[in-house]
């Protein structure tokens, strides 16, 4: 199994039989379409909620008459995206709600309440791997402005309840995306601590951390020292309107 981070919190995980992609909004380096426009195997678009950085209509295209990719993806879609952004349902493989799971020949999928909007996405292989895609499930501990409805304490408790619940399921990840997000400031490692104290993984990638570079590799490293049975690995800096110097394809560094 392969896993690329291809922008923000979009991810694609690929194996003999599958290709998985998570939270698809940009892709700066033209991978992803390269990549479903030649493949034969199944694949699967996951959208966990309908906010503009997970979501871009364009998938609704894919196979159904984009020119550039004709392979027809299974949607998985969020309850809210397909309300929200009023997707016909008859597109939809499965609208993706708290608490139920889907399941077929290649994966099955196990939804979880996010503590914004949306779901979290646990996916089990036929051959056992397993990943898990966080969506805006995050213990958004902001300690400063008013940007929760919730008391902190609250918010906590959402969280944690909702690790306490996924490990009751799934206690050991192949690969875990989780956010590490610098607007939380002291507190933006604080989830991914809680979720690795409670939840083997084997191998950890950061997302929707707004081009903070430097500042990720450097928090990958802090982690790497407290769990060192776990492989973190570090995204390579993405072009964007600031930086157009060409980067390799290869989108992971493993952090030390």
């Amino acid at each position: 199994m392969t896993v690329r981070y291809i922008y923000h919190s979009c991810f694609v995980v690929e194996n003999d039989d599958t290709i998985v992609v998570f939270d698809y909004w940009k892709d700066p380096l033209g991978y992803l379409h390269d990549l479903l426009t030649s493949t034969q195997k199944t694949v699967y678009v996951f959208v966990s909620h309908f906010h503009d950085d997970h979501y871009n209509a364009e998938i609704l295209q894919w196979g159904r008459g984009d020119s550039r990719i004709t392979t027809k993806p299974r949607l998985m879609l969020s309850y809210d995206t397909v309300r929200k952004r009023r997707v016909p349902r008859a597109i939809v493989r499965d609208i993706m709600n708290p608490e139920r799971f889907y399941e077929d020949e290649f994966l099955r999928a196990n939804y979880y309440r996010s503590t914004d909007i949306g779901v979290a996405v646990a996916l089990t292989f036929s051959d056992g791997s397993t990943v898990f895609h966080s969506g805006d499930l995050n213990n958004w501990y902001f300690t400063e402005g008013n940007r929760l409805k919730v008391s902190l304490d609250e918010m906590e408790g959402m969280y944690m309840s909702v690790v306490r619940m996924i490990r009751a399921d799934i206690s050991h990840f192949t690969h875990v995306m989780l956010p590490i997000d610098p607007r939380l400031e002291s507190n933006m490692l604080r989830s991914s601590m809680q979720w690795l104290n409670k939840i083997y993984t084997d191998n950890f990638y950061p997302m929707h951390f707004w081009h903070q570079y430097p500042l990720i590799a450097d928090s990958l490293r802090e982690m790497q020292h407290l769990f060192p049975s776990t492989t973190f690995w570090c995204p390579t800096p993405l072009p964007d309107t600031a930086n157009t110097i060409p980067v390799e394809r290869d989108m992971f560094q493993q952090s030390i």
